[in-house]
């Protein structure tokens, strides 16, 4: 008889799989490790588990103790599910751009989930991190898990994941590639595969907009933007994604990586998430270059059942600008080099009629409202101030805050140009924000010049 004592016992053993569809002819052998078939949907089971088991041993958790944890949602739901074994409470903050299902799942679970805002600077006492050290400072009895910092996590990996894979394949493949976004996945198995198999090239994929690429590459921190896939990426450097037995760093972008989930689990029957696209995508551009005879082992993260609003909605990937047909148009900061104008913004304090003036001045129908050269929360149109004079609810002299509205439409230099047309459908401009700083306004007539000037000129 084979009887687990308990769901734990059923983590990892997961099975390694052939894709065969998405791999194009003439190109290297991918296998892919399924790790979405752990019994929390995904391989932060292992970390999860193996973690509070260290922290049991050490004493730093006790009976009664309270499990206090920043994560992205995988991490959460394979502590949640741990916790519920072990009898433990559990508090997770969780920045806003994750799915719902992750939510509803790890509060499935009985785990308290607080959500935090995704565009903070990572030193923000608002920045899910942060909010959790101090959740877990001022809570007795608390164990802060740290899983980007914590050794624990590279070490599961290395005692687990690492090893199954040299030992489903004899050590015969050519090259290993996973997804970093704590970096505990790649940085423990590339260690236990290079002790075995020191022939393997070891690869990390990274995403446009986290911060490990350039970290790698240049060792020097670049300024993070926020992106659409979940579970891979990051915008703090983390202690454990160690670059030491990593001997390449490649990145890829939303588009490309949510396509390539999406035909996983169309034409592979791999019910898997965003960042096994981004994986998948990054290994099939590796096969091309290796060759028939290479096998390369990717890494499948996370299940697709925590993305079923997401990006396995025609109409989710559609908002965002991930199902336009025809040529890539290029990135924004692309058409804000083209554009090449002034940025004219006023402060919350500016009476309407000095706004109108400008307006006026520099012909454009609505401006940013910045204080202090922070970023812009709020933005004036034309047709606002038309609305409040016309209602009574403002006049001349009023400060321009008393008709602002909220920015609908904030994007970074990095997203792609198809990501605007939803937003300029919704919002009448796009604005343009990086390094928490206002970089650019795009309007309708912007993107229609920038698309004007790519096509052929006819007499």
């Amino acid at each position: 008889m084979d009887i687990k004592n308990n769901i734990l016992e059923a983590i990892g053993e997961t099975p390694l799989v052939r894709l065969n569809k998405v791999v194009p002819d003439g190109a290297a052998k991918i296998l892919v490790k399924c790790e979405f078939m752990n019994p929390a949907g995904s391989i932060k089971d292992r970390m999860a588990a193996h973690i509070i088991k260290k922290a049991e041993e050490r004493g730093d958790l006790k009976p009664g103790g309270v499990i206090v944890e920043n994560t992205s949602g995988n991490t959460g739901m394979g502590i949640a599910m741990a916790a519920a074994v072990k009898g433990y409470r559990c508090v997770f903050t969780m920045p806003d751009k994750m799915s719902q299902e992750k939510i509803n799942m790890m509060r499935a679970f009985g785990a308290e989930v607080i959500i935090t805002p995704t565009d903070v600077p990572g030193d923000s006492p608002e920045h899910y991190v942060n909010r959790a050290k101090a959740i877990a400072a001022e809570t007795p009895g608390a164990f802060y898990v740290n899983q980007y910092h914590s050794p624990d996590n590279i070490e599961a990996h290395y005692l687990t994941s690492g090893p199954e894979i040299l030992r489903q394949t004899d050590g015969k493949f050519d090259a290993f590639m996973g997804p970093t976004g704590t970096g505990g996945t790649v940085s423990g198995i590339s260690k236990a595969i290079k002790e075995k198999a020191p022939h393997v090239r070891t690869i990390g994929v990274d995403i446009l907009g986290s911060v490990h690429f350039h970290l790698f590459h240049t060792g020097t921190m670049p300024t993070p933007y926020v992106y659409k896939v979940e579970g891979i990426g990051e915008d703090i450097k983390c202690d454990a994604m160690d670059f030491t037995h990593v001997d390449d760093m490649v990145q890829v972008n939303d588009r490309d990586s949510l396509l390539m989930a999406r035909r996983l689990v169309k034409e592979e029957g791999l019910f898997c998430g965003g960042s096994c696209g981004s994986v998948i995508h990054a290994a099939v551009e590796y096969a091309k270059t290796l060759g028939p005879d290479k096998t390369i082992v990717a890494i499948l993260a996370d299940s697709g059942s925590r993305y079923i609003s997401k990006h396995l909605s025609d109409d989710w990937m559609r908002d965002n600008g991930m199902l336009e047909k025809g040529e890539d148009l290029g990135l924004v900061e692309d058409l804000l080099q083209d554009a090449d104008r002034a940025v004219h913004t006023v402060a919350p304090t500016d009476p309407i009629q000095h706004v109108i003036a400008r307006m006026r001045q520099y012909g454009v129908s609505q401006m940013p409202i910045v204080a202090n050269g922070s970023r812009p929360e709020t933005i004036v149109h034309e047709v606002d101030v038309l609305r409040a004079l016309h209602s009574g609810k403002a006049s001349y002299s009023s400060p321009v805050s008393e008709v602002a509205n909220p920015i609908g439409g904030l994007v970074y230099p990095k997203a792609r140009i198809e990501e605007l047309f939803p937003i300029l459908e919704n919002d009448r401009v796009a604005v343009v924000v990086d390094a928490n700083k206002l970089v650019g306004v795009v309007s309708q007539i912007d993107l229609v010049d920038f698309l004007a000037k790519r096509q052929p000129q006819h007499n």
